[in-house]
């Protein structure tokens, strides 16, 4: 009688602790999808939070770790359990959400913050899901154990719902960790580096594109059956002849013009990762604020270079004008942004600025821009002047 006092006394205290988590987990949930931080949480997010935040995701995966052990290994103890939930509700989700919290776009851009908030929401959603799945575990053996079954083992797989849950909040927990260690310019190096791969795939692709294979011969074919009834009709007049000709030579002037434009914008992000972004000083609002103006022109690239790729595919020739035009600025501004050193503004002597090899390199290669723009074709594929 006292031992069965004992285990429901423990029972009690698991499950209490298990829906005090899950509850809280709710409310940060709630409270990260409208982050307001006060004055003193603006004065501590100019130190570094970053090590709290990859402390926290650590804490949480070992938690999280001890937690799936416990409740798929026999004996299934309440006591043991119940300690890691409470660990988790005092300290680990307090520590992780307050992390999450003091990353402010003032000091890490928003880019970086945005970040910080998803995976933080998507490692407490997973974490969410593994205590309703021990929570169910613990409800199966407490009632194992009032019908007096001595099999309360759990099967295969229940323990595969159990590790999988455990496994997808490692997996958030170690990209925050990951993303904590590179730092602010490290998350903006990766960023720019998959818009270069992105837009060195999409020129390469407009190289390679011919404009004399993007006929329709295959289904001309098939609906003349079997290219015999409407042979006649595949004779062109002279006429057509010629349009057909003058279309083809101005689609290929776009393609030419298109790759005079892109191939000087593919070479600005190699430049800016070495010669500026793998050189950023100690991070302040100042260079906060050139990181964001930098980074909302260089991501527009891709999407603008892709959109230049579509227009060439179905002979729009205004849009592909439309869209180098936008390509074009966004790399200008881009180069611009950074074309100072990042401590110009502390710089006294104009000639320490005038011996930045990046900016000697940035007004060369906004002279190219110049030269190359001068050679623009219009929507008739003539170059203007």
């Amino acid at each position: 009688m006292y031992k069965h006092r004992i285990n429901t006394r423990m029972s009690k205290t698991l499950h209490t602790a298990l829906n005090t988590s899950i509850i809280l987990v709710e409310q940060f949930l709630l409270t990260l999808a409208a982050p307001c931080a006060d004055q003193a949480s603006k004065e501590l997010s100019g130190k570094d939070v970053l090590p709290l935040l990859s402390a926290s995701s650590t804490s949480l995966k070992a938690q999280v770790t001890k937690l799936s052990l416990l409740a798929i290994n026999s004996p299934f103890t309440h006591s043991a359990i119940a300690t890691v939930v409470s660990d988790l509700n005092k300290s680990v989700l307090p520590s992780l959400v307050t992390a999450a919290l003091l990353v402010t776009p003032v000091y890490h851009t928003k880019s970086f913050q945005a970040e910080v908030l998803v995976l933080v929401n998507s490692a407490l959603r997973e974490l969410d899901l593994l205590l309703k799945e021990i929570q169910a575990v613990a409800s199966k053996v407490d009632e194992a154990k009032l019908a007096q079954k001595g099999d309360n083992e759990l099967s295969q797989s229940e323990k595969n719902v159990v590790t999988l849950a455990a496994g997808r909040t490692w997996e958030a927990c170690d990209m925050l960790t990951d993303l904590a260690a590179k730092g602010v310019v490290g998350f903006v190096i990766r960023r720019v580096e998959e818009w270069r791969d992105l837009v060195r795939d999409a020129v390469d692709e407009i190289e390679e594109w011919d404009p004399e294979e993007e006929g329709d011969d295959f289904f001309d074919e098939l609906l003349s059956d079997d290219g015999k009834q409407n042979a006649g009709m595949s004779e062109s007049k002279p006429s057509e002849t010629d349009e057909n000709s003058e279309d083809s030579d101005a689609l290929h002037e776009h393609k030419r013009n298109a790759i005079r434009i892109l191939k000087p914008v593919t070479q600005i992000f190699p430049a800016i990762i070495m010669n500026r972004l793998k050189k950023v000083p100690k991070l302040s609002p100042f260079i906060v604020k050139q990181l964001e103006l930098l980074m909302s022109n260089l991501r527009h690239i891709p999407d603008n270079v892709d959109e230049v790729a579509g227009a060439l595919y179905e002979a729009n020739l205004s849009k592909t004008n439309q869209y180098l035009e936008k390509t074009k600025d966004n790399a200008i501004n881009a180069i611009k942004s950074v074309a100072s050193p990042w401590d110009s503004a502390n710089l006294v002597d104009s000639e320490q600025q005038t011996d930045d090899k990046f900016a000697i390199w940035s007004k060369t290669w906004l002279n190219v821009m110049r030269e190359v723009s001068k050679s623009a074709v219009d929507d008739d594929g003539n170059i203007e002047k």
